[in-house]
């Protein structure tokens, strides 16, 4: 085994000038943490070092000009090209991406950490604060278009060692532009050879292939590059779902669920109809148990006055399932609240009352008037909550 600690350092002259590449073996079962802190010391230095993840064999290297530099002359590649920033926790995402939206925050929630790398766009206030608190030599390696790719991967010894770095770290694959990525130790030696430092051996690659690279912003999501995941399970897994819970889901709920489609079309700058698409379901439901059902009469109406259409709305019966998958929950009393939560105890802290400090009373059999009162405080309610969402 090459012994990282009091080689590097005490002879770095030497071993960097040569470039005699060496090789520091890592075991999963009992990671060395005192030879990845050196490894660490040495990126932050400005100098390359490989190393593995669960896709293929990366390159890791500080986000300054000169680093930079010397990696784009070692991989044959262009300055114009980007590069991803590697993170080994997810809590160092809050130092790039202020608040992510909740599409994000979901595909985070269900891919990371893994073979999943995620260019986020920011908006022009978000870019604004990230200048302010980043420095300009970095902000300019790492935001292009407003945007940022941000990989999180799924292996103990990647994360281990990228914790151990201090500075901003980007990392490509191990290899030549236009040669095939390294999947192991051996290959990223038959690249780079003499030309950087270091490899950090942790084996062969779990999944043998680059990650899957998606964009989230103002066009919903896009699958840049097809990788470990397909875009049929990305887009499955991303959509979030919003719930809607009355008594016998005729009139309260229905109506709830068509104002959040408006204001979401609204916010998403689209169609009512592509809400959806963009990776938003709006649905609804009853605790009586009755599916099948249309509208009330009186809720299609007031809602038809405000442009929006139930018409086709039938009653679902609330179930376990549609707790489960759904991300936040809206409900017209204390009374829902608990029926839901009876069913699915770990709903708690996605199962909201859809007013607040008030509950919306059932305006079934009294008439138009109190169907247009109860549709005023459902429609400010919806509207409120919706607006709280970064989208």
């Amino acid at each position: 085994m090459f012994y990282f600690n009091g080689l590097i350092f005490s002879s770095i002259f030497c071993i960097v000038c040569k470039m005699n590449t060496q090789i520091l073996r890592i075991n999963f079962d009992n990671i060395d943490t005192d030879a990845l802190r050196e490894a660490g010391r040495l990126v932050d230095a400005g100098h390359l070092v490989a190393f593995p993840t669960e896709t293929v064999y990366g390159i890791a290297c500080r986000a300054a000009n000169e680093p930079i530099a010397r990696l784009n002359q070692l991989k044959s590649r262009t300055h114009e090209k980007t590069y991803t920033l590697h993170i080994g926790r997810l809590l160092d995402l809050r130092k790039y991406i202020p608040e992510p939206g909740i599409r994000a925050e979901k595909i985070i929630k269900n891919f990371w950490p893994g073979p999943l790398t995620i260019v986020f766009e920011l908006n022009e206030k978000d870019i604004h604060m990230q200048k302010k608190k980043i420095d300009d030599e970095i902000f300019r390696i790492l935001y292009h278009s407003n945007s940022i790719g941000i990989r999180f991967p799924d292996n103990l010894i990647a994360c281990s060692f990228l914790n151990y770095i201090k500075n901003p770290v980007v990392a490509p694959s191990a290899n030549i532009t236009g040669g095939n990525p390294a999947v192991n130790a051996e290959r990223v030696l038959s690249y780079f050879s003499k030309k950087i430092p270091l490899i950090i051996d942790g084996g062969t690659c779990k999944y043998k292939k680059n990650s899957t690279v998606v964009k989230i912003g103002k066009k919903g999501l896009q699958i840049l590059r097809q990788g470990v995941y397909s875009a049929e399970e990305i887009e499955q897994k991303s959509v979030v779902n919003f719930l809607f819970v009355c008594t016998g889901n005729s009139c309260r709920s229905p109506m709830a669920e068509g104002f959040c489609r408006k204001y979401l079309a609204e916010k998403l700058n689209c169609t009512v109809d592509q809400v959806e698409k963009m990776g938003y379901k709006v649905i609804s439901a009853g605790t009586m148990g009755i599916s099948g059902l249309p509208a009330s009469f009186e809720a299609v109406a007031v809602c038809n006055a405000k442009g929006i259409d139930i018409s086709q709305h039938k009653s679902t019966a609330l179930t376990n399932e549609l707790i489960e998958n759904s991300d936040s929950i809206f409900v017209m009393s204390q009374e829902h609240r608990r029926y839901v939560l009876e069913l699915v105890p770990q709903a708690k802290e996605k199962c909201f009352l859809l007013g607040k400090d008030i509950e919306i009373a059932d305006p079934i059999g009294q008439g138009e008037k109190i169907y247009c009162e109860c549709a005023q405080v459902i429609e400010k309610a919806v509207k409120e909550r919706i607006e709280e969402y970064r989208i």
